[in-house]
């Protein structure tokens, strides 16, 4: 834990109380302030009181004895319409702030030569397994890297800061939206399509709160850009434009005069100008995909920029073991691959693994978001017979109609069982069935990772003994 003293003394607020919330609570507690927490769960207040957070409902609190309001990132802070909370709080110049505020100001608190190093790292797609393939080098490479923020463990929860350490961090745009001391030595910016765009009042929100990673930047610190999209590319020539910061561009497409590249597989270090093939990230199971690539070379970049030496960073990439539900291979039956891609929540996610496989029997649907499947127009050669569950099932049958066979499978058990048999039935050599929603989870599960859960306990009881041979073999 780290704890925050910034308010040791003081009443401050907490409302929400999932993973970040609890962390939140947890640290001021520990750093003497007096925590007064909510949430409107009655199951989850109760599991917060079980856990020692002492309780304090909010809504009736006199809010001019409030140093701050600490806000869970799930909660709205600006679009559609503040929280009701928020609104109290601005009514009576509370401040509001997030875990990931608190975490920047007490390293700030600390002497210059006594910091962390701070690696940020955000994007659309892509940025948990970016944060845990870094993670990963840097604890292969002898490094004392602590990896959270968005992903596993909250900020507030990891271990206590110390000058040698290597704070590896995702960072979501909610998570952004409530920053303004965090300075990342190095910040990597990955990819940026349409998201969460109710809670960012629209494209141009959504795009300022994740280019806040890059804010506090100062010369000697890089910021690592993949350019493989427009945003990313002008915001690249913004930043180089700017000055002082070091800016290293990367890419899966295209073969850089100067930066990382991906061609084919082939990793290239041109950041002096020479390119310099480093390794084959085809050998690197764990990262299939032209996107996985781009992960890669963020990675290797991020990396380079805390000086670690080609060859030791190539070797880790080899030994990552990838991230469940993150095209994630959970078993085989009768030679039919089962891969799991539950965190696939939007078309763009889809489309990497749609492009990593050439032919597929799809899962698909949930709760879609605005852009559908539409955008997915020019992969859908590649899919033998789509599945559709959930909410989206009508609005994606109406899309594919008369360009791929598919059937309204509902549920996932449905759904799963369906492409089995069709998949088994093909004569195909190692058919695919892949799980990739292109959607959110809410309408059956309670998040994409009791979906892919869900997945893989399903092809378990498909399979019986045959799964679990299998699964042996290859582990």
């Amino acid at each position: 834990m780290i704890p925050i003293t910034e308010y040791a003394g003081k009443d401050v607020a907490v409302y929400g109380l999932g993973r970040t919330g609890l962390a939140a609570a947890r640290a001021l507690k520990a750093g003497k302030a007096r925590v007064h927490a909510w949430d409107d769960s009655e199951d989850t207040r109760a599991k917060a009181e079980a856990a020692g957070i002492p309780l304090s409902d909010l809504n009736k609190r006199d809010w001019q004895s409030f140093a701050a309001l600490v806000l869970s990132p799930g909660i709205p802070y600006r679009f559609p319409q503040p929280h009701r909370l928020v609104r109290l709080a601005q009514m009576t110049n509370v401040p509001v702030v997030g875990d990931m505020e608190l975490f920047a100001r007490a390293v700030q608190q600390l002497p210059e030569r006594g910091r962390p190093k701070v690696i940020g790292i955000t994007g659309t797609n892509g940025k948990s397994t970016t944060t845990a393939l870094i993670g990963h080098i840097l604890k292969e490479c002898g490094m004392d890297a602590r990896i959270g923020g968005n992903i596993g463990t909250g900020v507030l929860d990891m271990a206590p800061l110390h000058a040698n350490a290597y704070y590896v961090l995702e960072l979501s745009s909610y998570q952004l939206d409530l920053v303004k001391s965090l300075h990342c030595d190095v910040a990597v910016m990955l990819n940026v399509s349409p998201d969460h765009l109710d809670r960012h009042g629209g494209m141009k929100g959504y795009v300022d709160a994740k280019r806040r990673i890059f804010l506090n930047q100062q010369p000697g610190d890089t910021a690592v850009i993949a350019v493989d999209d427009t945003i990313t590319q002008t915001l690249a020539m913004d930043l180089a434009a700017r000055g002082g910061v070091r800016v290293t561009q990367v890419s899966s497409e295209f073969a850089l005069g100067r930066g990382v590249s991906a061609v084919n597989g082939n990793l290239f270090d041109s950041l002096s100008g020479n390119a310099i093939r480093v390794g084959d990230l085809n050998e690197a199971p764990a990262l299939p995909g032209r996107h996985n690539h781009q992960n890669a070379a963020a990675a290797y970049a991020a990396c380079r920029a805390l000086g670690i030496e080609p060859a030791r960073i190539n070797a880790a990439i080899q030994t990552f073991p990838g991230l469940a539900h993150r095209m994630e291979q959970v078993g085989e039956i009768d030679g039919v691959r089962f891969v799991n891609d539950s965190k696939a929540t939007n078309a763009q996610a889809a489309e990497q693994a749609l492009r990593a496989y050439p032919r597929v029997y799809w899962i698909a649907g949930g709760v879609p978001k605005a852009e559908g499947i539409g955008p997915l127009n020019s992969l859908f050669n590649r899919v033998a017979k789509a599945y559709l569950i959930g909410d989206a099932a009508d609005a994606f049958a109406r899309t594919i109609e008369n360009v791929v066979p598919f059937e309204k499978s509902g549920t996932l058990e449905k759904a799963v069982s369906s492409a089995f048999r069709d998949a088994r039935a093909s004569g195909e050599e190692n058919p695919i069935v892949l799980l990739s929603p292109a959607c959110a989870s809410f309408d059956q599960f309670k998040d994409f990772e009791a979906r892919g859960d869900a997945f893989r306990h399903i092809v378990e009881d498909l399979g019986g003994n045959a799964l679990v041979k299998v699964m042996k073999e290859s582990a």
